[in-house]
């Protein structure tokens, strides 16, 4: 049946709030800058199909019910969906609303719940976004990246520059309160130009909820291969930082504050619940290839490739391909890693006595203040949330 050693210990829910994540695993391109566990149909020919992927991972989710069903407290309700990718639009709408009957099938939906698919906006269209509404989607993240042409080519997105907005407006005249626009920033040719068109089309799409991520040049992409030959230079770390105040600027005065290092909102019910349960230490189960999951200090990781995926569910079990139950060391130094990203910051209790007196020293440095007894990053300190955070665990 397969190797008991892979088999998650699992022993009962951590007690914080739970939620779904979906990995559909499909790309109709692959981007030069990701390394996320991504295929195209080229790339799997038969061995795997949507259809193959969706039967497995219904059959994902059964098995990890009935083992939850065993645990001593009862499976809480899911508070939080989030289909993710790859490219989960390439689903359609029909598709992604079968997705959704699968997790009723076997789980209860909390009242209220925050139902989220990423889509690439090429793969969108007005009636996918009813069809969206009709499964019981609530969220909507688009991959913009950039307004510019040319640095969406540095990235290989085929997206035309404008669609992005296109879509965002197309998802809200649908119905949709909570969209989400994603940008890139620092990809090598852009300039301040092109970050304040990208900018300036975010606040014209009218969105409640932006994320910004600085360009990492990952080991094995495409573009990591460019770099080391030279065609393209590396990120600079001050462009970066420069990059990040601007758009932080532009935002907070939109209306739109910064309550997660790379994250902002319009209101508190534009922040991404999904991610704060994350955040917080919640219970996540995390179904399709390659997923990873946390249930009660116990995380698990999927085999990546669809088609032994789906030949592991086959089997039985889920189809991990490893765990580790995390120790009170591993459980506070991931803590400290994301509670101190977020606005709230971190409570100085939750710190022990070395993080206290680091902590001292990042709030002299004028990297962090204490606001209601929470060690929050100021505006340099977001800078340097890297670093701040090596300093408390140090």
């Amino acid at each position: 049946m397969g190797d008991d050693s892979l088999v998650p210990v699992l022993r009962d829910f951590g007690g914080g709030a739970f939620g779904i994540y979906v990995h559909v695993p499909f790309c109709a391109t692959r981007c030069g800058y990701c390394d996320f566990n991504t295929y195209t149909a080229g790339e799997l020919g038969t061995s795997a199909s949507p259809q193959s992927w969706l039967e497995a991972l219904k059959g994902e989710l059964a098995t990890a019910a009935e083992q939850f069903a065993g645990f001593p407290s009862s499976t809480p309700a899911v508070e939080t969906v989030f289909v993710g990718g790859g490219t989960p639009s390439l689903l359609g709408g029909d598709g992604l609303a079968e997705v959704m009957s699968a997790i009723r099938d076997n789980f209860t939906l909390a009242p209220g719940a925050e139902v989220t698919t990423e889509s690439n906006p090429e793969s969108t269209s007005p009636a996918f976004f009813e069809r969206l509404l009709e499964g019981g989607f609530t969220r909507v993240s688009l991959g913009m990246q950039s307004a510019a042409a040319h640095v969406l080519k540095v990235l290989d997105r085929t997206h035309t520059p404008g669609r992005a907005v296109a879509a965002a407006q197309e998802a809200r005249a649908a119905g949709f309160e909570h969209v989400n626009l994603d940008l890139i920033y620092g990809t090598p040719g852009e300039t301040d130009a092109d970050l304040d068109a990208s900018l300036d089309a975010v606040l014209a799409a009218g969105v409640d909820h932006v994320s910004a991520y600085s360009l990492i040049v990952e080991d094995g992409t495409a573009l990591a291969r460019r770099v080391r030959r030279g065609e393209l230079p590396a990120p600079d770390d001050d462009v970066l930082a420069a990059r990040y105040e601007r758009i932080d600027s532009r935002l907070e005065a939109a209306g739109l504050s910064w309550y997660e290092v790379s994250n902002w909102a319009a209101n508190d019910s534009a922040r991404c619940r999904h991610n704060l349960g994350y955040w917080d230490g919640g219970d996540w189960l995390g179904a399709g290839p390659g997923a990873h999951s946390h249930v009660g200090g116990v995380r698990w990781w999927n085999v990546k490739h669809p088609a032994r995926y789906a030949d592991r569910v086959a089997l039985g079990g889920l189809p991990a391909a490893g765990w580790e139950a995390l120790t009170d060391e591993e459980r506070y130094t991931e803590r400290v890693m994301l509670t101190a990203r977020l606005r709230t910051g971190m409570p100085m209790a939750d710190l022990d006595a070395s993080g206290r007196v680091a902590a001292e020293g990042v709030i002299a440095d004028g990297l962090a203040e204490l606001r209601a007894d929470h060690l929050v990053l100021t505006d340099r300190g977001r800078l340097l949330a890297d670093g701040v955070v090596r300093t408390l665990l140090t």
